[in-house]
């Protein structure tokens, strides 16, 4: 029998090319374009997976994950992002994902991750964030928690006011 798959992205070629590509991996698919769509599709019946977009043209993905995992707590649904970072991930696992890939996200990564056992740890990423890169977004994500109050955020992170503010003027190291 056939696994149940719901893939929802706003980018028609790629919703595209992933439903026929997870097709030929044995999934039955059925694909939607919107937030609004996939919480129809999602009332009519439970799905053993779902592949979710971050950012759609009229939702969160992470509200459309907690809504599948309130409707069937077992479907395993992946979070796919354009916008990767360490928050976006933490906020992807608390709603119910059972993992978090930044795209462009090959199919047999996406496959993977879907099918894999939760015991199972993932292979080490290609091309890890750098340590001053973690910090960075970290700094950030306190920085706008704190809307963008300077001295409050250096209070929450235990530094000098101006340390944080050299920090914030510059541009994030990279990846």
């Amino acid at each position: 029998m056939n696994k149940t798959l719901l893939v929802v992205d706003d980018d028609l070629p790629f919703r595209e090319r992933l439903s026929r590509s997870m097709e030929k991996k044995g999934f039955e698919v059925v694909s939607a374009e919107s937030f609004s769509m996939a919480s129809e599709i999602i009332m009519s019946k439970n799905y053993d997976y779902a592949i979710v977009d971050m950012r759609l043209s009229d939702g969160s993905g992470l509200e459309l994950i907690k809504k599948i995992q309130n409707k069937s707590p077992s479907t395993r649904s992946l979070l796919l992002t354009g916008y990767g970072n360490i928050a976006t991930a933490v906020a992807a696992i608390k709603s119910g994902a059972i993992d978090y890939l930044p795209k462009p996200a090959e199919v047999d990564q996406i496959y993977d991750a879907l099918t894999n056992s939760k015991e199972v740890l993932p292979p080490p990423p290609e091309n890890p964030m750098t340590a001053d890169r973690i910090r960075w977004e970290h700094i950030q994500r306190v920085f706008v928690q704190c809307n963008r109050n300077v001295s409050e955020t250096a209070r929450r992170l235990r530094m000098h006011r101006r340390t944080l503010q050299r920090i914030l003027n510059k541009h994030a190291p990279r990846e």
